[in-house]
Order: structure tokens, then sequence, then C-alpha cells
């Protein structure tokens, strides 16, 4: 199958070109960094450089690689944690924007099929129930989170919204793994060591989270199934006052501290405390029973 993939080297492209061209895919690859470019002409890719932003080279660009379907991996997100709030406006811009692009041109292409990077993890759900493809985004939450999930709705809606091709969404939970930000090293490794993410309240917010090469074959997984929605989530959905100790453990920094909703609130604002407390953890079962995927369990709950 012939597959171009847009945010061919964030987060989530390496694993998923990797998965693509072992599954015998022919894949083209769009990024912004020739030094990337390089990378994914290595991987095995037919490496583009462009801007999502730009309209008629996005066109041009998927009428010269005529692909059977495009998966919009698009995100514009920083290193660490902190420097959010800068990017959230860009982030958005590129993923409505740049997705818009992408879309109109995949459309016009002829491409059969769209795969479009969602949340699940910024989803509404009854008390103690996991939330699954049918339940909304939670846009009416934290300011930060309420912002994201409208992004995501937004995106949703737009796809599903067009009978010229058809649409996959695919809510994926909170990545870990190499180069991302639950990574030894990496951003949220480093708060902990810092002792900067404390387990706030109760820490009864459910976190889903997602191996990176398991979203990644998942993905591939979603190129032939029925169109709609497929939530990429392991089985381990955890309180913030399970999973964070555990994580704090696994990546050999101390035990986080415990602080009040009320502390937080004061110092970090609404969205740390609905992080830790908020939260609903999702359901994999239909990707599991549609997709025939099999996430492995999250890492640092093994032990």
């Amino acid at each position: 199958m012939r597959v171009f993939v847009a945010g061919a080297s964030g987060a989530i492209g390496e694993p998923l070109i990797a998965e693509l061209i072992r599954r015998g895919h022919s894949v083209v690859g769009m990024t912004t960094s020739e030094v990337r470019a390089r990378n994914l002409e290595h991987q095995g890719a037919e490496p583009l450089i462009m801007n999502a932003l730009d309209a008629t080279a996005v066109e041009d660009a998927l009428r010269r690689s005529r692909p059977e379907v495009v998966i919009d991996e698009l995100t514009s997100l920083p290193k660490e944690l902190s420097d959010m709030p800068k990017y959230a406006p860009g982030d958005r811009k590129l993923r409505i924007e740049g997705g818009r692009n992408l879309l109109r041109a995949a459309i016009a292409s002829g491409a059969r099929r769209y795969l479009q990077q969602s949340s699940g993890f910024f989803l509404k759900a009854a008390k103690g129930k996991l939330a699954d493809e049918s339940s909304p985004l939670d846009v009416n939450a934290s300011p930060s989170v309420a912002a994201s999930a409208r992004t995501y709705a937004e995106l949703e809606a737009r796809l599903f919204s067009s009978t010229a091709i058809e649409g996959v969404a695919l809510r994926y939970g909170f990545f870990y793994g190499p180069k991302t930000w639950y990574y030894p090293g990496e951003a949220a490794a480093n708060m902990a060591a810092k002792q900067q993410n404390p387990v706030v309240g109760m820490g009864q917010g459910v976190s889903s989270f997602v191996h990176i090469e398991d979203a990644a074959v998942g993905t591939v997984a979603a190129l032939a199934a029925e169109p709609g929605v497929y939530i990429l989530v392991d089985d381990n959905p955890s309180p913030q006052a399970v999973w964070l100790p555990a994580f704090a453990k696994f990546v050999g920094a101390p035990d986080p501290p415990h602080i009040s909703e009320a502390e937080v609130n004061e110092i970090a604002g609404e969205d740390a405390v609905y992080y830790a407390t908020k939260l609903t953890g999702a359901s994999n079962a239909k990707a599991k029973r549609v997709l025939g995927w099999n996430p492995r369990r999250l890492e640092w709950l093994q032990a």
C-alpha cells in the first residue's frame, strides 16, 4: 500500500515508518528538516521536505505521491513540558491549518483513507468508568486541557464530516518509550528527579499510556480496518497515586511529594490539578477486538 505520513519525524514518526516498511508498505514521509529527511531515507522511506502550512506545496506533493492512505501525525511540541504554554498556539495552528491543507490535498489526490491523530486522555466518562470510543472529549475541562480537547474535537468533526474519504481517528494514550517525555533522561523523568511532579490530593485522576512502538503497530493495523474511532492505550489505566511513584522508581527518582489540591492550584494552576485528579482512563477493548492489537504492559508497573 502507498502511504503518506505527515509528521514523519515526530515522536511516533520513526517507529511508525519502521512498522510500515516492515509490513511491506511503500512510504512517503513529510518533514521540515533536512537532517530528519536523511533519517527517513535511511529507514527506507521517500522523504519530502515541506511545511504543512503551505497549502500549494502540500497539494502538489500528494498529487505527485498519489497515496492510498494519508496519516496525519502533525504536532509541534516542546522537548520540555514547562514550555508547553509557549508551544501551544503553534501546535494548534499546525494541527488545524496544516491538517486542513493535508486533508484537502488527500481528497484532491484521490487517497482512499485518512488517519488522524487524536487524544485518548482528554475524554469524559461516568465516574468510575473507563472512556471508550463513544466518549466525548472534555471541552469544558481546565483551561489548557479544554483548549487541547477542543482542538482534537475539531479535528475529529472535520474528518468525519467528509464523505469524500474514509476517516479513522486514533485516540492515543500518553506516549512513553524512546524519544518521548516519559523516558529516562527526558522531560517527565527529569521532573520526577527534581520532585517537580507531586501526587496531588488523593491522586485519583486515571491516566492511560501507550508505548510508542505499540501505538505504531496499532496505527498500521488501522490502515485496513473499518473506518471510525479507535482508542490505542495499554491495559493498565492507573490513578496518579499509583503510576507516578512507580514511574519515579522506574527512572531512579525519589518518591514524589504529596501536596494538596489547594496548594497545587495556587502554585501551578487548574490544569495541574486536572491532570492529577480528574483525568479519565480509557478502554482499548475495541482496538484489541477489531485490530487484533495486543499492547505491552505499562513498563513501570511490571515490577
